[in-house]
């Protein structure tokens, strides 16, 4: 995250501890420049808030030669008008009505895990992607072969074989089968069938 060239702005941090706080933080997420300057007042700001990963885009798509600055007030009065007039965007992290002020470096611990995520520098960290679903045909095929297979074994009720049945697609609905997840539980129902076909040759005998 350095190439983003990101600097932290603390105006008149309440206290050592919130302090070592933040320079945690900024550690975890690779940023290493800090600056402390000697509200909730937002007055005509109110309505220009950008969320943290709006921010965070904004800030990733600046290059290395532009440094951008992170500006955080005190916890207890914020920002005061003076402050805003000097920063170019506002950001503001949606909190409960009821406890709407958040600790500082809890606060820089959001708005860095959202530049973290825009930012190429720390790495290619992506959510994996979604699975290629089986198709209805195929997952038809499978309930088919286990209705025949669950009966042979006498699993299923003959009166009423479906009641159960349905049970498993609800199972199997849920955990959004893929065509390998196919494969494999038609694998072990042909599995099951052998077995099946091997203890009836020996009880013949």
């Amino acid at each position: 995250m350095n190439g983003l060239n990101l600097v932290i702005v603390l105006k008149e941090p309440q206290g050592p501890l919130n302090i070592g706080s933040v320079c945690r933080v900024m550690m975890n997420f690779g940023v290493s420049r800090l600056r402390l300057v000697t509200t909730r007042r937002f007055g005509k700001y109110r309505k220009h808030f950008l969320t943290p990963a709006t921010a965070a885009r904004q800030i990733s798509q600046s290059g290395p030669e532009v440094r951008c600055a992170l500006l955080l007030g005190r916890e207890d009065t914020g920002l005061e008008t003076k402050d805003l007039d000097l920063c170019q965007h506002f950001v503001t992290i949606p909190t409960h009505d009821a406890y709407p002020s958040m600790n500082l470096s809890h606060a820089l611990a959001v708005l860095l895990y959202e530049v973290s995520l825009k930012s190429e520098t720390i790495g290619a960290f992506h959510d994996p992607a979604p699975k290629q679903p089986a198709s209805g045909q195929e997952i038809e095929a499978l309930f088919t072969h286990m209705r025949k297979t669950l009966l042979d074994i006498d699993f299923l009720d003959p009166q009423n074989p479906d009641h159960l049945l349905r049970t498993f697609r609800r199972l199997l609905g849920d955990a959004g089968l893929t065509p390998r997840d196919v494969r494999i539980l038609q694998g072990l129902m042909s599995r099951i069938d052998w077995t099946e076909t091997q203890r009836r040759k020996l009880a013949e005998n």
